[in-house]
């Protein structure tokens, strides 16, 4: 198969910056910076989009190796997009907020049970701005959630609640629980009303839906094996998303403008709650200018910004589940961002070129990622 660029432009589908018009050949001059970064990486598909105030640039790149796989590679696709799946929960959890459904500093346990946690007095602290701070202490998984077994697993702390950031799915998990009790439905009926169907979201579910049979995209593992579609047991608002580029610039758009959320709510979901060291015990550079808000993690010039409270530069979420990558960066100072799916394992080797290329700075991210 032939490496195949595909760009479409659209243009007044956003705005509410106030930055100096957004100019379409420097946006264009990006697209053509990432093709050979994507083809060393031997990524077999990276589909994006790219935007600035009122025009986005997408499109997709093939990698010049034959893999095997029949899906069509188009910007129609569909990937895994992994824990770009939590941004999406976070704004509809801040949604709930402004109609007065949840409260972001009530205990979790008000709204739903406490089964599966090991530790009741532990849990019975947590709030949903701690979840999505990621500060409740819990590990990533307890086991693997696509298992028989996670169901019933048993969850133990592995930080005291409120301590220190400590990324897990098990806490945007309990959190879900708490939002289909409110409000009687699943996650993606709740996911459908409040964002999909709002945003024109179309071919984006946490579940699986009928098309994606033959237009969900197959992953490939670092020595460019087929491992397939890899469909997922139960809708989960930490890892199950799947959508395309073009959908999810969508919403990334409604986030930096603030579209269906109240003034003070958007303040707050893009808010710097806690800095993001990754890894507790293990203080790494690349952990200086990272913090993270409701959500998202953001992202500062120099930690002295970030201790003197200013704005963060750039808004963030990286997407793994293995044979699936993916990436969203946003400026809020220009309104531009750029977001990614690809289907390899091999997907986040490219974050600093491709991070480069379209902010024109190196950031952290892709060490804060994979060291």
């Amino acid at each position: 198969m032939k490496k195949i660029v595909i760009i479409s432009i659209l243009i007044a589908l956003f705005s509410a910056c106030n930055a100096p018009k957004a100019n379409i050949a420097e946006l264009i001059q990006i697209t053509e910076e990432i093709p050979q970064e994507v083809k060393a990486a031997n990524i077999p598909v990276f589909q994006y989009r790219i935007f600035e105030q009122d025009i986005s640039v997408g499109g997709v790149i093939l990698a010049d190796s034959v893999y095997n796989y029949t899906q069509p590679a188009d910007e129609s696709a569909i990937f895994q997009a992994a824990s770009l799946s939590k941004p999406i929960f976070a704004y509809i959890v801040m949604k709930m907020v402004d109609r007065g459904e949840i409260d972001l500093d009530t205990p979790i346990c008000q709204y739903t049970d406490m089964d599966r946690f090991e530790d009741k007095e532990m849990v019975a602290i947590l709030t949903p701005r701690m979840v999505l701070s990621h500060t409740t202490g819990l590990p990533n998984w307890a086991t693997g959630p696509s298992s028989d077994e996670w169901p019933t697993s048993v969850i133990k702390f592995k930080y005291p609640a409120d301590s220190c950031f400590s990324y897990s799915g098990e806490g945007f998990a309990y959190l879900q629980r708490a939002v289909e009790a409110i409000r009687g439905a699943s996650l993606d009926e709740i996911a459908r009303e409040e964002v999909f169907i709002p945003l024109e979201m179309n071919s984006t579910s946490y579940g699986w839906l009928p098309q994606y049979d033959s237009i969900a995209l197959d992953g490939f593992n670092r020595a460019a094996e087929n491992r397939g579609q890899g469909r997922h047991p139960r809708e989960n608002s930490a890892y199950t998303l799947r959508t395309n580029a073009a959908d999810y610039s969508r919403f990334l758009i409604a986030l930096l403008d603030g579209t269906g959320l109240s003034a003070a709510s958007h303040t707050e979901i893009l808010k710097p709650q806690v800095h993001a060291i990754r890894y507790a015990d293990n203080h790494r550079d690349c952990d200086s200018t990272v913090w993270w808000s409701l959500g998202v993690g953001s992202l500062y010039s120099d930690i002295a910004a970030a201790e003197k409270g200013e704005a963060p530069r750039y808004y963030w979420h990286w997407g793994d589940n293995g044979n699936f990558k993916a990436l969203f960066v946003f400026r809020p100072e220009d309104c531009r961002g750029i977001v990614y799916f690809t289907n390899s394992a091999n997907g986040h080797d490219i974050v600093t070129s491709v991070t480069q290329a379209t902010f024109g700075e190196e950031l952290p991210i892709q060490d804060w990622i994979q060291k």
